[in-house]
């Protein structure tokens, strides 16, 4: 039989990725461009939208040719639904409805947090870990139990990726490749720790306080030489990473896992992963993690997913429907590809 194949279109953000995967799992092709702004900015989505819209002609070609592929060659379109930016989501939706037509494909709509769950368990091979996904619009601390995957923990206000975006801005650090990437560049360099308001609420963390009390003295501690900008990314860096890896723990010992996977662009961190990688040895479990690659929003994960739901039986979207969602949560998916696997909540397996 021939092998199934999916190309998957991420654009929810300032990344605009296209992949291709079998069902095997082979990743053929991922290509992504990313919009980078002058540093001191954000990305507006008017301005994402028109980005995304510039590039999609070329990268769909791009990741055909990697892959040495026609259209004909695949089995279905995937596209991400939500959660994210509305207009760049919208461009590439729209986007997709018309290869739809022209190729006679059917369209799988994706939920953007569990492709990134979806792309870690097939990179690391970790069957049934604890997640902590962290991104520049997402932070949460997810196990898979009863059919979906629960959100045991989040964020109640900013992400931990919009949190370093926005300090990255106070401080005029480069968006090239990305304002954490060099956060963590200069947090390498840092030795003097500023103590930041700690703030875990049972299995939620919160980090617009931290980032309001960094802004507020910024100018004195820059002006003073009393902190360096270094100084700052370094104690930023280790308070917002504490807190996490002290709720991913903690949902760890609750469900019984040994693996804890890190996903969403904020999981590049090698800090990050090394503060994990403790904590999971002093467990007697492993880390799952990736590099820009895979963590980084990318179309793979997506075909990846969207192949995993086809291949279940979930329906193809009519073209009607091709619809998006700005906020998709995770444990609204149905995740029929794992419906035999489970914890029972009391640290064993299902």
């Amino acid at each position: 039989m021939t092998k199934r194949i999916a190309i998957g279109f991420e654009g929810s953000a300032n990344k605009l990725g296209i992949g291709i995967i079998t069902e095997d799992g082979d990743i053929l092709a991922n290509v992504r461009d990313t919009f980078i702004t002058p540093p001191g900015t954000g990305f507006l989505p008017r301005e994402t939208a028109l980005h995304h819209n510039q590039h999609l002609y070329r990268l769909t070609k791009l990741a055909l040719e990697e892959a040495k592929l026609k259209p004909s060659d695949l089995t279905c379109l995937c596209y991400t639904k939500g959660p994210g930016i509305a207009m760049p989501l919208i461009t590439v939706a729209v986007f997709v409805r018309t290869l739809a037509q022209m190729w006679k494909l059917p369209i799988i709509a994706v939920n953007h947090c569990v492709s990134h769950i979806e792309m870690g368990r097939l990179v690391t091979k970790s069957e049934n870990p604890v997640v902590l996904y962290v991104s520049g619009g997402n932070t949460q601390v997810i196990a898979f139990a009863e059919g979906k995957y629960r959100i045991f923990g989040e964020t109640i206000d900013i992400a931990v990726g919009n949190c370093f975006d926005r300090f990255a801005r106070d401080i005029h650090l480069s968006n090239d490749p990305s304002p954490g990437y060099n956060i963590e560049q200069l947090a390498k360099k840092g030795s003097k720790y500023l103590a930041l308001p700690y703030v875990v609420k049972g299995m939620d963390v919160s980090f617009s306080g931290l980032l309001s009390f960094l802004e507020k003295d910024l100018k004195k501690h820059l002006e003073t030489g009393e902190y360096s900008k270094e100084d700052l990314c370094f104690s930023l860096q280790e308070t917002v990473f504490a807190m996490l890896i002290e709720v991913t723990e903690r949902a760890m010992a609750h469900v019984g896992a040994t693996d804890a996977l890190i996903v969403g662009g904020v999981g590049c961190n090698l800090r990050l992963q090394d503060m994990m990688s403790e904590m999971v040895t002093q467990r007697g479990g492993r880390i799952c993690a990736m590099d820009d690659r895979y963590c980084i929003d990318n179309g793979a994960m997506i075909a990846q997913t969207g192949l995993l739901m086809y291949l279940s039986g979930v329906p193809p979207t009519p073209i009607e429907e091709t619809i998006i969602r700005q906020r998709f949560r995770t444990d609204e998916v149905d995740v029929v590809w794992r419906k035999d696997e489970n914890y029972d909540m009391q640290g064993e397996g299902m």
